[in-house]
């Protein structure tokens, strides 16, 4: 009965933490991508 509550709370928590670092990986990439092209003439 708890391990079944654990599993349901952690894949809740997985699902919750790919949506709100989604984000902060396609925003860091663009400016990852910015910043390479920017200071990419050495």
């Amino acid at each position: 009965m708890l391990s079944a509550i654990a599993d349901v709370f952690r894949a809740i928590g997985g699902a919750v933490a790919t949506v709100v670092t989604l984000p902060f990986r396609l925003v860091a990439r663009l400016f990852g991508g910015a910043s390479d092209s920017a200071h990419g003439h050495h």
